[in-house]
């Protein structure tokens, strides 16, 4: 069953059960009332009667006496205890009363009864009679108006009823295209992605806060989240084909050349292989770069209370036995801070490679400490960065110089990993350059949690 039926069927069967409840509730309420109203006059009636012959007995018989209390349509009667009457007297409607089995009552008595099918009130009331005995006065009254009364009230109910579930349909069906409407139009916005592969946003025309208002901004959101991971995604795959066709492109042309060439000239063979190995080992670098960098968009960090200038100095070691480089560290007072070490070792690494890569000098590292953070400066005399450049330095598979970038083996992911790994860490990285003079890369790390 669609939405639209559901809610339909739900709200009509709710509103009607309501009207019904109501209905009946009225009906109840209205009958008891009535029937004890009924029930209140007859005990009146017959209290003002006792004492209209109790005050007359004497003087006349008892007979004539209750002619004149009959009721208009009903009976009166003098009741003994040995249930014998002193008097019984019926209205020409009521004849049939007098058929009826008579009990006698030691004090008030009072009920609705029903007999031969017509409703009476019935009261009994103890009086003293002329020869000093205890007897009823019983008085019988028919409220079969009352109860025409009420079956009128409920005949009405019941025509009310039917007739408001018109407006209940109609009303449950407007309600129903209403909240319908908002989800109707995403539905149709999701089939025109589908079908044009665009990515659409809702019209959201209602300024206030309901929850399908919330729902339509929720769909934009998603969609315009969607749109910026395709673009990326289509920029990053884009940018990666074409880097990785440079030298797949040199390593093709090298092994046609050694092909046609090659076992003539020994001096073009060894060159063609240096130049092989080295665009397969750059290859490499840049495929395992962006893997990390596409396995980590999420990167999983370990802090822990470390010792950073000692983390920094065991670093700087392991890089000057790989690379043969002098690598000066200023600052020799112990620095401790909260971070996770594999992840600073890695940024660590990066900012030396790049040091080393375009500088030929020593390179020096500065560890010093504030009141709230620990920094840690990487700085070389080298090739340096254009001013121009610098804002695009960690944008992916940017380099500065193509051509040297290339002869150095840079990839153009470095200090895009750096960034994200800083990120991470919750540390910020400036980095200072001139032309020819060189660069400084400066880590801030907080020094607590």
């Amino acid at each position: 069953m669609k939405l639209r039926s559901k809610i339909n069927l739900y709200t009509s069967v709710l509103f009607i059960v309501l009207l019904i409840c109501m209905n009946v509730s009225i009906y109840f309420v209205f009958s008891h009332l009535m029937k004890e109203n009924e029930l209140e006059r007859a005990q009146a009636e017959a209290e003002k009667v006792a004492t209209e012959i109790g005050n007359a007995v004497d003087g006349i018989a008892p007979s004539d006496l209750i002619l004149a209390f009959v009721p208009v349509d009903g009976m009166i009667q003098i009741l003994k205890e040995d249930l014998t009457s002193d008097g019984k007297t019926t209205s020409t409607s009521a004849e049939k009363l007098r058929a009826r089995k008579s009990n006698f009552y030691p004090g008030e008595f009072s009920e609705l009864i029903s007999y031969d099918g017509t409703p009476y009130v019935f009261v009994s009331s103890p009086i003293v009679w002329s020869d000093g005995t205890v007897v009823n006065l019983q008085l019988t009254t028919s409220i079969e108006s009352t109860n025409d009364m009420i079956h009128l009230l409920a005949i009405v109910l019941i025509f009310v009823t039917v007739i408001a579930m018109i407006p209940t349909f109609v009303s449950s069906r407007i309600l129903s295209n209403l909240i319908i409407q908002p989800i109707r139009t995403m539905i149709n916005t999701m089939k025109d992605i589908q079908k044009s592969g665009q990515f659409k946003q809702l019209k959201l025309e209602d300024t206030t806060e309901g929850e399908l208002v919330e729902m339509g901004e929720t769909f934009n959101h998603m969609m315009a989240l969607l749109k910026t991971n395709y673009e990326k995604q289509e920029q990053f795959v884009s940018n990666a084909s074409h880097e990785l066709r440079t030298p797949l492109t040199i390593i093709e042309n090298y092994a046609d050349l050694l092909k046609r060439r090659g076992l003539e000239r020994p001096d073009l063979f060894e060159e063609s292989i240096d130049a092989i190995h080295s665009e397969a080992i750059r290859m490499r670098e840049m495929t395992e770069q962006l893997l990390s960098i596409a396995r980590h968009e999420q990167w999983n960090i370990h802090t822990e209370q470390i010792n950073i200038t000692r983390l920094v100095q065991e670093t700087v070691n392991a890089f000057q036995t790989t690379y043969q480089r002098d690598i000066n560290i200023e600052g020799s007072y112990q620095i401790i801070g909260y971070t996770d070490i594999q992840k600073l070792k890695q940024l660590l690494f990066i900012f030396l490679d790049n040091a080393r890569k375009y500088s030929e000098g020593p390179i020096t590292v500065h560890v010093d400490q504030t009141e709230k953070e620990s920094i840690i400066q990487i700085e070389d005399k080298g090739i340096g960065i254009p001013k121009e450049d610098l804002p695009k330095v960690f944008d992916r598979f940017y380099r500065v110089d193509q051509a040297r970038s290339r002869k150095q083996g840079g990839s153009g992911l470095g200090l895009t990993m750096a960034k994200d790994i800083a990120d991470a860490l919750g540390a910020r990285i400036e980095i200072n350059s001139k032309e020819s003079q060189g660069t400084i890369v400066t880590l801030f790390m907080p020094i607590e949690e």
